[in-house]
């Protein structure tokens, strides 16, 4: 039996769920451009990011790409060449190419979406596993999501004239309290880590796999801004002992005293999330921290980073039931009510305002606020076989990467789930990242 034969194409009550995904995911892109002057939108405001309408045309071309080019025939990937082919273009270098202004750049996207509604709208789609149970179209959905967190980066990173949200929403009051420090335990034990969902996760989530864990324990909280400024009171940049090899060349490199965006103002810490400059709130989490930050401080405190598996395992896993859950607080999908994503708020809540964000065992807050590092190299899981295209994932594995999961207030709920892996060089800051930490038992 082929491919084709295996499922129908998506009916009529998956393509309009379909289309709808897709309207959002673009809603939410046009809102978060409204503060964005035409110039803003073209300059390259850090070699670290695209200008934004790099970023822009990106997500039109792999829109094109995958729902009008590949939907058809067989699967076979080849990245759009041109101007908004990243493997061609490097970030740094991408501010000096011919980049299209705002109107020609909006009317492409709108016109691609144009020629996928109609496509879609009309059915008659070749069935196979790209097409099956809607799941391109998600991922399209899905990559100009990230992309709208991509977008917020280089609006937290750009000078002058401060990002001003045209929606802002805020968070939850503080309704639970987590002493400072605190830690759960982790019984160990065999579980399994990953997911076998065809309809949404990427690649990389795949396959769920067994594996056996020994007991640890694992902080209750993201590391908190006050923790983190006892970590610099107590000369934690200062002491170069307490750093690894790695560690100690990016700081001589970076000269950081402090997580990006902070500084000091008549001896005491500010820090600046999007258009707003104020003291730092020790009841937040820590965030804008390299890997090798949160490495240095777990060192400082006596513990260590979670690897990958400790993390999903202290997010997801009812040792009681002897089972995973999809998401710390049940099966539930996320939404702003049950952890701070959605990149309305704008930025990080304090520890404790979303009293639902608790994991079976106890950690709170391990979707939202802060994509947090993890001890463990972006490695391919066993089974892995790359889907649909070995550019996402596969080209990507090694020690070169450390992974991060969780995600953050800027993270779209359709991409804030708890088998999701994010990865990043060590040394990157410009990431909505903080961390917690973890010890043996």
């Amino acid at each position: 039996m082929t491919a084709t034969q295996t499922r129908p194409a998506p009916g009529a009550a998956l393509r309009q769920g379909l289309l709808a995904r897709l309207a959002g995911a673009r809603e939410r892109t046009l809102l978060l451009l409204e503060p964005f002057s035409d110039a803003d939108l073209t300059a390259q405001h850090d070699p670290l990011m695209s200008p934004i309408v790099w970023d822009l045309g990106h997500i039109a071309r792999f829109e094109e790409l995958w729902l009008l080019r590949q939907t058809v025939g067989p699967i076979a990937f080849g990245e759009m060449p041109g101007l908004f082919n990243p493997f061609e273009h490097p970030r740094r270098e991408r501010g000096a190419l011919a980049l299209p202004g705002r109107r020609e750049t909006l009317a492409t996207l709108a016109d691609v979406r144009r020629r996928v509604a109609a496509r879609l709208s009309a059915g008659g789609i070749e069935s196979n596993e790209l097409t099956r149970d809607g799941y391109v179209w998600r991922m399209v959905a899905q990559h100009e999501e990230q992309h709208q967190e991509t977008i917020l980066q280089t609006a937290q990173l750009k000078r002058g004239k401060p990002y001003a949200p045209a929606l802002r929403a805020e968070p939850a009051p503080v309704s639970r309290r987590i002493s400072p420090g605190a830690m759960v335990r982790f019984p160990g034990g065999e579980i399994t880590l990953g997911t076998d969902d065809r309809t949404a996760a990427y690649d990389n989530e795949r396959p769920r796999h067994p594996l056996t864990l020994a007991p640890f324990r694992i902080d209750a909280a993201p590391v908190s801004n006050g923790d983190y400024l006892a970590f610099i009171a107590d000369g934690g940049y200062a002491d170069a002992r307490g750093w690894s090899e790695g560690g100690r060349r990016w700081l001589g490199e970076s000269g950081a005293v402090a997580p990006l965006y902070w500084e000091r103002r008549d001896h005491e810490w500010w820090t600046r999330s999007m258009d707003r400059a104020a003291p730092v709130d020790p009841a937040h989490p820590v965030c804008h921290v390299s890997w090798y930050e949160a490495e240095a401080y777990a060192r400082w405190a006596g513990k260590r980073l979670p690897t990958e598996a400790e993390w999903e395992a202290a997010a997801t896993w009812d040792p009681a039931a002897g089972c995973a859950r999809r998401y710390p607080w049940g099966d539930d999908p996320p939404n702003g009510a049950r952890a701070n994503v959605d990149q309305l708020v704008f930025g990080t809540a304090p520890i404790g305002a979303y009293a639902a964000n608790l994991s079976p065992i106890g950690c709170y807050g391990m979707i939202g606020d802060v994509w947090e590092w993890t001890s463990s190299d972006f490695l391919p899981y066993p089974g892995f076989r790359s889907f649909p295209y070995s550019e996402y994932s596969e080209v990507f594995f090694g020690s070169d990467y450390k992974v991060l999961r969780g995600g953050s207030w800027a993270t779209r709920p359709g991409v804030a789930r708890s088998s999701f892996r994010n990865w990043d060089y060590p040394v990157r800051r410009q990431i909505f990242s903080g961390f917690r930490c973890a010890r043996d038992d």
